[in-house]
């Protein structure tokens, strides 16, 4: 038996440790050289570990969620050992699998941090081109998506106002967002985002940045049926409805604005309180 051990990368000297995000084998299975075993997350990237050797996962000493420090040993692969019968099988087709059609990205399981993004930002990893091992999403994939849907997306017109239907009067009742939260836990790379953020506001010069607005449409819209609304409703109509309306659009489309920081977990309100 000729043991080889799989070890954390060398990080910078600014990286202290890594999380193990996600064992893509287990003891016994059959491993290819350079094939990825699994992922590590710091403070600033995640990290593919391959396999040094080809041979049988023998021993895992790190679990998901588990702090692993530079060089330090994650695995161990009997080089000498030869898998079972039906893990050689499957061994032999992965080899051979890229020299066909590459799998789609649905059918590849994802990483944790890729699910993730993919589930903030309710989208198709199918739709996703995968740069990493046989086709693997990695998250520069999703993220570079991302900047690519914003920077392609048309700005659409303003749609025509419907018909204002006159309706007696009602005393408006104010309401607040009685819907759910959710909670996720943050990963390493966001909590140390949040709190460089922290200390960038508590130490740096805080500015107020401006930015101008179109108002015209908002302006032509108001002046064409502010009549009709005042005697509709009772009340003018100024421009607070609008800013309203365009601050709750706004949270339902980045629903992480509409989220808050507690522990080592992010909380997204499912409802879009402007009170």
């Amino acid at each position: 038996m000729v043991l080889v051990d799989v070890k954390v990368p060398i990080l910078a000297e600014s990286i202290p440790d890594a999380t193990l995000l996600d064992w893509r084998k287990r003891p016994g299975d059959a491993v290819a050289r350079d094939e990825i075993l699994l992922e590590l997350e710091t403070d600033k990237v995640v990290l593919e570990v391959p396999a040094p050797q080809a041979g049988v996962l023998s021993e895992v000493l790190k679990n998901t969620g588990d702090i692993a420090l530079s060089q330090e040993v994650l695995a161990r692969i009997d080089t000498e050992a030869s898998a079972p019968a039906g893990a050689a099988d499957t061994a032999v087709v992965s080899t051979k699998a890229p020299e066909a059609a590459p799998a789609p990205v649905s059918s590849i399981a994802l990483s944790p941090a890729v699910q993730h993004l993919v589930a903030e930002h309710d989208l198709d990893p199918s739709a996703i081109t995968g740069t990493g091992k046989d086709g693997r999403l990695i998250k520069g994939d999703v993220l570079a998506f991302l900047d690519a849907n914003k920077a392609q997306k048309p700005s659409t017109a303003p749609a025509a106002p419907a018909p204002v239907v006159s309706k007696p009067a009602v005393t408006p009742t104010p309401v607040r967002g009685d819907g759910g939260e959710r909670r996720e836990p943050l990963s390493r790379l966001r909590m140390r985002i949040a709190e460089r953020l922290v200390q960038a506001q508590q130490t740096a010069a805080i500015l107020t940045t401006f930015n101008e607005v179109n108002m015209q449409p908002v302006m032509e819209l108001r002046k064409r049926y502010k009549e009709q609304f005042e005697k509709t409703h009772g009340v003018r109509l100024g421009f607070m409805s609008f800013f309203a309306k365009a601050a709750v659009q706004a949270l339902e489309r980045f629903p992480a604005v509409n989220a808050y920081i507690e522990g080592n977990e992010i909380v997204y309100h499912d409802y879009q309180d402007i009170g």
